[in-house]
């Protein structure tokens, strides 16, 4: 069974977007030759990675899905915990000490030892330095304070994790988180910069030589062409090894090509320049009967894993708080439209979904209602009393008209102060199926009066204003998700990183004046504190059943449709596991390319 595969719990932790953005067109050419001195995969991703640092990931895909690993991980077939850097753990009786065993012989990539030092000093001094400016701080915030684990060193194969009260998805979330090395990052964190801030923060950027960055996982970063391509190696000091005694990965290269649109990534999987189209995200529902028809002739098979994990959703910015200045981050004749639960109601009744399931998705795809993904035991479905906006512009029309806003005689919709109801709305220009949508929500607001001004823009854009300006009023975007609800902590509690219809300010940004949090949703963030705290899995459960319940009734995400996963991969790569949770990639070190 695979041991790999650690990043994407933890990407979903954080929260991460699953798209990309710009690239140019690399030659193919050279990694065919390069493939006569030994065995490759190439792949591809949408857009160029934002950091280097693990710390500092706030995307889906990202380098470190190939280079860093945990203590521990959970297989996305099996849903189980499993033994990663670390090859046992116990639980104290109480459950609030959590011990690790490391395996022996560990080694980084520059081929110095890993050992328990490695995973103090990648807790202790980096992930709960308050001086370190990590989303993953939220990830382990414990309680609802500011209660985080002790970490310390036992002896030296083992370390042991303290926590104030028990914490019941702590080795499916803190056991994850990759470990970094002390010797080639602990002085950047003790040498400050010219403005009194650790060095740490502006180590490992994009514009570090890759011969610098050491990794446990299982390649190394050998080169990066800005816009082209990433080259990875196969690391030689990799833990892994199959059941006969064979050191992992058994391939000696993975290149990642950066394609500008999911239109020109059909292309070079078609014309057969990729060995797999959809690993890292899911193939499109409008390619599908197009590549199924060429499998046979294309030397290549289309696999499914059911419904995709991740959300796609439509949100408006709720955030009524102003910079020092006195600028409001949303106009306030907006904010209150965007504040009216009845509001938000509307749109999702007016949202057709059904023929957005037909036409978009090439019906490839399910109704989507809730926050937690299907495959999680935490799921609650609409037949256990989730609340559900079928395709009712009437309905629309009457709550908007309830809540004070007023039709003229062409159909165009005002607030109770005469306002024209009209907005931007905006979603990344990369991804094509989610322009297509945004066309069709657009349409559908149309029919119930609103004005929805649809702009797709760069996905650098996008993160600009959801991260920093807070500079936006209807977006139309995705989250990745997973079985653990707990790894949405930081979407849902009014202080995470990634609550982002209601964005607090970041650690080291600009002071938001007058944030109002509602009682809704600082309910959703106790709930949340709740189910971490609570061990009986009945009880999780109707806890974040009711945290489900009271995010589809106030809508702070609405939701669209869940496609299914599906990844077309060539037949001389073999041992491909697809799934929804996995995609292509949670065990590509067992992965092989076929001698030809």
């Amino acid at each position: 069974m695979n041991k790999w595969w650690k990043g994407i719990v933890i990407a979903v932790t954080v929260c991460l977007i699953a798209i990309g953005l710009n690239a140019c067109n690399p030659s193919a050419n050279i990694f065919r030759q390069a493939e006569a001195r030994g065995s490759q995969i190439v792949l591809s991703t949408l857009g160029d990675f934002k950091t280097f640092n693990y710390a500092f990931n706030g995307e889906f895909p990202n380098m470190f899905l190939f280079t860093y690993e945990g203590l521990i991980g959970v297989n996305p077939e099996t849903n189980e915990v499993e033994p990663g850097l670390a090859e046992s753990w116990e639980v104290s009786e109480d459950k609030k000490r959590i011990t690790f065993t490391m395996r022996e012989g560990l080694k980084w990539s520059d081929g110095q030892p890993l050992t328990v030092d490695d995973v103090v000093f990648s807790y202790s001094d980096v992930y709960l330095n308050e001086k370190i400016p990590t989303d993953l701080r939220d990830v382990l915030r414990l309680g609802d304070g500011n209660q985080f684990p002790s970490v310390r060193k036992v002896d030296d194969r083992r370390v042991e994790f303290t926590i104030p009260e028990p914490f019941a998805p702590f080795l499916r979330t803190t056991g994850g988180i990759a470990i970094l090395p002390a010797h080639k990052l602990r002085d950047s964190i003790n040498t400050l910069d010219a403005n009194g801030k650790p060095q740490f923060l502006s180590t490992w950027g994009t514009d570090t030589d890759p011969s610098k960055i050491v990794v446990n996982g299982a390649f190394t970063l050998e080169s990066y062409a800005p816009s082209q391509r990433y080259v990875f190696r196969r690391n030689p000091f990799y833990w892994q090894k199959d059941a006969q005694g064979q050191q992992l990965p058994y391939i000696d290269r993975l290149v990642l090509q950066v394609v500008e649109s999911t239109d020109t990534q059909l292309i070079r999987f078609r014309t057969g320049e990729l060995d797999m189209l959809g690993e890292l995200s899911t193939l499109r529902a409008e390619d599908f009967s197009l590549l199924k028809q060429e499998e046979q002739r294309g030397n290549f098979q289309i696999q499914q894993g059911g419904l995709r994990t991740g959300t796609l959703y439509v949100s408006f910015n709720q955030n009524q708080g102003r910079r020092e200045n006195g600028t409001p981050l949303v106009d306030p004749i907006k904010s209150r439209w965007f504040n009216t639960k009845e509001f938000r109601q509307a749109v999702a009744y007016a949202i057709d979904r059904p023929q957005m399931i037909n036409n978009a998705f090439r019906g490839l795809a399910e109704p989507q209602n809730s926050p937690i993904s299907v495959q999680s035991p935490f799921y609650l479905s609409p037949e256990e009393g989730l609340k559900v906006y079928d395709y009712n512009p009437q309905k629309a029309k009457e709550l908007l008209q309830q809540a004070g806003f007023k039709y003229n005689a062409q159909g165009q919709l005002f607030d109770a102060d005469g306002n024209r109801v009209r907005f931007n709305f905006i979603t990344n220009a990369e991804n094509k199926l989610r322009v297509a949508i945004g066309a069709q929500i657009k349409q559908d607001l149309a029919a119930i009066g609103m004005q929805a001004d649809f702009a797709p823009i760069a996905f650098n854009s996008i993160i600009e204003k959801m991260d920093t300006t807070l500079d936006w009023e209807c977006i139309l975007l995705g989250l990745t998700g997973g079985t653990e609800p707990h790894n949405g902590f930081n979407v849902w509690h009014p202080d995470g990183g990634s609550h982002s219809f209601n964005q607090g300010p970041k650690p080291g940004g600009s002071p938001i004046v007058g944030r109002v949090v509602s009682d809704w949703e600082r309910e959703i963030g106790e709930l949340y504190v709740q189910g971490a705290r609570e061990l009986d899995e009945d009880k999780r459960k109707a806890i974040y059943a009711k945290t489900q319940q009271i995010s589809q009734e106030y809508l702070p995400f609405i939701y669209l449709a869940n496609a299914k996963a599906m990844a077309a991969v060539r037949n001389r790569v073999e041992n491909v596991r697809y799934n929804a949770i996995g995609l292509g990639i949670w065990n590509l070190p067992e992965q092989k390319v076929a001698s030809r």
